[in-house]
């Protein structure tokens, strides 16, 4: 069982036993507890804090786990009135013409634990047992005892870490200086400090439909507005995107040109010259996310190279990070750019978070200069072919009528057409009640999504047998047409 299953359901056992002791009355000895739960040390001592940070059982080093005594009423915080804040969240200025909207949902599925039991096909990262974890643990032993590690930092970042992103940016030719860089607690830190630099409130923003839901929550708490353009199979349709321009004014497009977040697009060789052309033209600035270039899968064809890498004027802003690619709480990133706009992003980075824990940047220079760099990519580049390839078999065997339109060579995401006539809302809670989690393709349009979608990652599951496990229980949904199910 996952450790932090266990911790829950051994803390809710307790819980329902607490009553049973006066206050003062001891606990079971954590021994006891071991051997009736059959669950380790580690886990009854970290059950027992959960309960103690609850104040339902207060914890003596040497003496054991007590009933805590009951709170009295003047122990407790008194209830305030907290209406006030619908008005004072709600109320924007006058001349205000599009509201700001904060809100988590549309990146909720990506963080919310799934139930034990069941299969995570919503997840956003690599599963734990795809992370390097042993190499980040030496990584960040061997950082924590670098000279100066524990000191402040450069706002702009440490020099070499700056260094090193620019040459991953700027390929072989070097196109990018360190001085282009500014070192961000991770991709969605980064995206947000470059819309709130780029556009004022109120603003249209470009963004490819469907999307990235990050970029969209950011938009809305920001007061922007996000203006949806079609993507197909070659990336964002560039005719369109001349035209939203022209009809917008807008003066920022975001786009994921490399395995995109939710279709798994490439844009293509001719697109990306037209992307950089009209954006130059309408004077106007791509954040390119490049959130997905470590995630090639074994038989990816070669890369292209990044947008910033051939952009000398300063019309791309760059986003990366190594999170998607290491681990969830390696928030360690990159925002690159080049002429005045760059202290403009210094500027909000700054205002908002400082500076990126040295320790924490140091870490990831440890890692990224170390062999097991290039072993975690060679593991993750076989598996990630090895998943899609198990998770395809299967779909075409369990779920004939769902359509996968393009088949990405990069990234751990899926892109699902369900049968028309799906109700995507249904099929989506009929899949959590079969024990299978999976992202509503809603949550990715800033507009009306044109067909029913939902969005599957194979890399946050366990592994192939889990995938395969999961599809059978997708095919017997009752909300899919008949169909889409087989006899």
């Amino acid at each position: 069982m996952h450790e932090r299953s266990s911790v829950s359901e051994l803390a809710g056992l307790l819980r329902q036993e607490v009553n049973r002791y006066s206050p003062g009355e001891k606990l079971p000895s954590s021994r006891m507890l071991i051997d009736r739960f059959r669950v380790s040390p580690v886990t009854v001592s970290r059950a027992l804090a959960v309960l103690a940070a609850e104040g339902l059982v207060v914890t003596r080093p040497g003496a054991g786990a007590f009933r805590a005594a009951a709170r009295t009423a003047a122990d407790r915080v008194p209830l305030g009135d907290t209406s006030w804040q619908q008005v004072a969240l709600s109320a924007e200025p006058g001349d205000r013409t599009v509201p700001r909207s904060v809100e988590a949902a549309r990146v909720c599925a990506t963080f919310t634990p799934t139930p034990s039991g069941t299969i995570d096909l919503a997840g956003g990262y690599l599963h734990a047992s795809l992370q390097p974890e042993r190499a980040l643990a030496a990584a960040l032993g061997r950082a924590g005892r670098r000279p100066g590690a524990w000191g402040r930092p450069p706002v702009e970042g440490v020099d070499a870490l700056r260094a090193w992103f620019a040459r991953a940016i700027g390929g072989p030719d070097g196109t990018v200086a360190a001085s282009d860089v500014l070192i961000t607690a991770g991709g969605q830190s980064a995206l947000t400090t470059a819309l709130r630099a780029l556009a004022p409130p109120g603003a249209p923003v470009l963004v490819e439909s469907p999307t990235y839901p990050g970029v969209l929550a950011a938009a809305y708490a920001s007061g922007l507005r996000p203006v949806p353009v079609p993507v197909d199979a070659d990336g964002v349709r560039t005719d369109l995107l001349a035209d939203a321009f022209r009809a917008t004014g807008a003066r920022v497009f975001f786009c994921q040109p490399l395995y995109q977040n939710p279709t798994g697009a490439v844009l293509s060789a001719e697109r990306r010259r037209e992307v950089l052309r009209i954006a130059r033209a309408a004077g106007a600035f791509v954040v390119e996310d490049d959130f997905a270039r470590g995630l090639a899968h074994a038989d990816a064809p070669p890369q292209p190279p990044t947008l910033a890498s051939e952009d000398p004027d300063g019309v791309v802003v760059h986003v990366t990070s190594l999170t998607k690619f290491v681990s969830p709480s390696l928030r360690v990133g990159a925002l690159a750019a080049r002429g005045p706009v760059v202290e403009r992003l210094r500027a909000v980075q700054l205002i908002d978070s400082f500076f990126v824990p040295r320790p924490l940047q140091e870490a990831a220079l440890e890692l990224v200069g170390s062999p097991a760099w290039a072993r975690h990519a060679r593991t993750v580049a076989a598996e990630l072919r090895t998943r899609r390839q198990a998770f395809l078999a299967a779909v075409r065997r369990e779920l004939p009528s769902v359509a996968v339109d393009h088949v990405p060579p990069g990234g751990f995401h899926l892109w699902l057409r369900l049968p028309d006539g799906t109700e995507e809302a249904a099929f989506v809670a009929a899949a959590l009640r079969a024990g299978v989690a999976v992202a509503p393709g809603r949550l990715y349009y800033a507009a009306e999504p044109p067909a029913p979608h939902v969005r599957v990652c194979v890399a946050a599951a366990a592994g192939e047998a889990e995938l395969v496990e999961g599809v059978r229980r997708l095919g017997e949904s009752p909300a899919l047409p008949p169909a889409g199910r087989l006899p």
